[in-house]
């Protein structure tokens, strides 16, 4: 199964004079026939520089959202090392109120300091892409910071 994602859905963090954003251009999932999954996730810029994460884990429902997790991860370390490095600590779909809920928490370091990270994303149908849009979700303020003063 391949999920691609709405063209240039999201913006992640404010960047440059003009306010560009990093935008979330595709995203990938497959299940594969041995077991596997594999996750890939495109970020570009307005002037169409593209960062890529790509990821592999089990199928299960922890194994997939963690594997799409961590693509997301690896996109946004490409665009921001070594500055900012960031490290999944969890992810987790939960059922609240009435829907389903992707939660994620991460570790961002920057310079000497480290600070915990939890972003959410509401979904009922694709629960994976949950998994990437929640990591963005929790990046978000601290990538615009770090755009805003590079």
């Amino acid at each position: 199964m391949t999920t691609p994602a709405a063209g240039g859905s999201g913006g992640v963090g404010a960047g440059g004079a003009g306010g560009e954003r990093l935008r979330f251009q595709d995203f990938e999932f497959q299940r594969l026939a041995n077991g596997r999954c594999r996750a890939k996730v495109v970020l570009t810029w307005a002037d169409g520089r593209q960062f890529t994460g790509e990821s592999q884990g089990v199928i299960s429902q922890a194994g997939e959202l963690r594997c799409c997790a961590e693509a997301t991860v690896r996109a946004l370390e490409r665009v921001v090392q070594p500055q900012l490095g960031f490290e999944l600590l969890g992810v987790k779909a939960v059922r609240a109120f009435d829907a389903t809920v992707v939660i994620v928490s991460l570790s961002a370091r920057q310079e000497a300091r480290a600070s915990r990270l939890v972003g959410a994303c509401l979904t009922e149908t694709d629960a994976p892409r949950g998994a990437a849009l929640a990591v963005l979700n929790a990046t978000n303020r601290i990538l615009g910071n770090f755009f805003a003063t590079r």
